[in-house]
């Protein structure tokens, strides 16, 4: 192409001797048609030179979005570029859970989340806070000391209204009571069922929603999104809960997934459609896909978690309830499986250069339509 460009460019040089030389002028011409095509061609190939996730989702009123988490968030600009590129929502991952955010009974820890807030707000981004009633990752003082129910209903309470006042009108939408059912469909028994009765979870959604009416209250869960014993007991208790006037307005499917069990797409239909047919909203809260327990080539593992994300998101996109979709992290080079698993894995859109993988192609791609 430098070759012709050149040519045509010394050709014209001569001409400029022959004043209004008729040829010279035919030369200019197709020296710049010829410029054009190539342009032309060179996007069409290549593509646009930046797209980002957030774009094609904003365009659908959707809200895709990735977990954030403190080292990263304090220490890699590049991960931070890529969180406020790509992504319009943002759920902090591990800094608003009990033991971070409220360490001592009369002491608060707000700073780093604060933080993670205020990136959100300067970028434009939505924000889901995770997670005010939990059985893991409550602090020591509340786990070593035995408690009345009005004692520990009182401290649970203070708790999560602090909490939602704190941060009042700047969180979307708050996991307000996380894993509370065992996969049998009964509930866990953790130190609020323990202590102060199955009453606490809907007392916990109402202290919510006095403390911020107009933030979205959402019951958080793993291995609910299809149809099943856990799922069933969640959506009666749910249904119940609108029946009764319970503030209550979707429900979180987390979704940590595997290609070697891929979700039977028909029963994630049923399972947001019957939510949708009693007007509650459903969010993907934390998606990933590990890849490490199939034997298959690295490459075959990479499209098939490609494939397992474009289904997922096709799916949430069929039903106008369903509203968000969270990846449990941004990159590979973070996220929590190694270190739970005890084996490298590769489960986010990004791998660990940051480089786009064949799943946010697949993302993006199924969002642009």
């Amino acid at each position: 192409m430098n070759f012709i460009v050149r040519n045509i460019n010394q050709l014209c040089k001569k001409e400029r001797k022959k004043k209004g030389s008729v040829l010279l002028r035919i030369r200019k011409f197709l020296l710049f048609i010829l410029l054009f095509v190539t342009g032309c061609f060179c996007l069409y190939l290549y593509g646009e030179k930046n797209h980002y996730l957030r774009e094609v989702a904003d365009k659908r009123n959707f809200l895709i979005g990735a977990s954030v988490s403190a080292s990263p968030f304090l220490h890699d600009d590049k991960y931070k570029t890529i969180l406020k590129n790509e992504f319009n929502l943002l759920t902090i991952e591990n800094d608003m859970k009990f033991s971070r955010i409220h360490p001592q009974r009369n002491t608060y820890d707000f700073s780093l989340p604060d933080l993670m807030v205020n990136f959100a707000e300067e970028n434009d981004m939505k924000v889901r806070g995770h997670t005010l009633v939990w059985h893991h990752s409550n602090p020591d003082w509340l786990s070593k000391e035995k408690y009345s129910k009005e004692e520990l209903s009182l401290i649970l309470k203070n708790h999560i209204q602090t909490v939602v006042k704190h941060y009042g009108g700047k969180i979307y939408a708050w996991d307000v009571v996380n894993e509370a059912f065992n996969d049998d469909g009964t509930l866990r028994n953790n130190i609020w069922l323990q202590t102060i009765g199955p009453e606490y979870i809907e007392l916990a959604f109402r202290w919510a929603h006095d403390a911020d009416p107009n933030a979205l209250l959402f019951y958080n869960d793993y291995s609910n999104e299809g149809i099943n014993q856990k799922s069933n007991a969640i959506f009666r208790m749910l249904e119940d809960f609108m029946k009764r006037g319970v503030p209550i307005d979707g429900v979180g499917f987390q979704m940590h997934s595997d290609i070697m069990s891929p979700k039977d797409e028909e029963k994630i239909k049923e399972n947001i459609n019957r939510y949708k047919l009693i007007g509650l909203e459903v969010h993907i809260t934390e998606l990933d896909i590990a890849i490490q327990n199939s034997d298959k080539p690295y490459k075959k593992r990479l499209q098939q978690q490609a494939e397992m994300y474009s289904k997922i998101l096709d799916v949430c996109l069929l039903y106008s309830n369903c509203t968000a979709m969270v990846t449990w992290g941004v990159t590979d080079k973070y996220s929590w499986i190694p270190e739970y698993s005890g084996q490298p894995d590769a489960p986010l859109l990004f791998d660990r250069d940051y480089e786009q993988k064949l799943s946010y192609k697949s993302i993006y791609g199924k969002l642009k339509k």
